[in-house]
């Protein structure tokens, strides 16, 4: 593995009981909300890259789909076999990176939640997935956005590495699409949503670079980050009102890519 990837598998090894409880991680209507807006036909059999301790692939496999899911962490995966056991052979979990040459398709869908602002190669880990994709198969990934404004997304994506060394680079909901056009996918739609993390428990299951007291001075001066605002509650608890995105594509067949290039080159004549 990358020096980075050993980095965020052993970060992930020791967040892993915080992390599966967390009430951003474990909201069943957002879980609900990723496979209605996934919107698979009947018995996919769906990647789950970056799967930490099996919610997603639980979840996809509540609603009657097969699941492969692959993770750096050795104790993630140990978590995402005993949460999904009951599946039997319908679920199957490895300690691989979704890069490694062993990981097989072809897949019907590929998703990932809360992975890519972990990712140091973003486009390369949309094109790996897309790779792995049948003709017509589903890409499905979310995360959470950041402010349009260049600065203030700096300032943003300063507090996530403060809270955590692993975290690399936010991107807006337009970023996460241009990705899955960039990629070649087609029929693309995302959906944003709203969330709130809770300053404490967010942090205390990170691994930081800064103290827990700077973080929050910094994140309480901050001028007003989309994405990423603060909210002093009575008590000091500090709120955080976020947003997420999903988003949604599909990969072309050798058809409609050819077609999709006869007109690119039509434009141009």
């Amino acid at each position: 593995m990358s020096e980075h990837n050993q980095a965020l598998a052993s970060a992930f090894d020791g967040q892993a009981e915080k992390f599966e409880f967390a009430p951003v991680q474990s909201d069943p209507a957002a879980l609900a909300r990723l496979v209605r807006e996934a919107d698979l036909a009947a018995d996919c059999l769906v990647l789950d890259a970056g799967c930490g301790p099996g919610l997603v692939a639980e979840a996809f496999l509540n609603a009657g789909h097969r699941v492969v899911g692959v993770d750096l962490s050795t104790e993630m995966i140990a978590r995402a076999r005993r949460r999904c056991a009951a599946f039997g052979n319908r679920a199957r979990f490895e300690r691989l990176s979704v890069t490694d040459p062993s990981l097989g398709g072809p897949f019907d869908a590929a998703v990932s939640r809360y992975v890519l602002h972990h990712v140091d190669d973003q486009p390369g880990f949309i094109a790996r997935q897309v790779a792995l994709l049948r003709p017509g198969g589903i890409l499905v990934l979310s995360d959470h956005t950041t402010d349009l404004d260049p600065d203030r997304s700096a300032l943003h994506e300063e507090l996530e590495r403060g809270r955590d060394k692993t975290h690399t680079r936010n991107l807006t909901a337009g970023d996460l699409v241009d990705l899955f056009g960039e990629a070649g996918l087609i029929d693309v739609r995302m959906v944003e949503e709203r969330f709130t993390l809770d300053f404490d428990e967010w942090f205390d299951r990170g691994t930081p670079a800064l103290s827990k007291a700077d973080v929050r001075t910094r994140l309480l001066a901050n001028p007003g980050i989309r994405g990423f605002h603060p909210t002093l509650m009575t008590g000091g608890a500090l709120r955080i009102d976020c947003f997420r995105a999903i988003v949604r594509g599909v990969k072309p067949s050798a058809i409609e890519t050819t077609n999709s290039q006869v007109k690119a080159e039509a434009g141009h004549a």
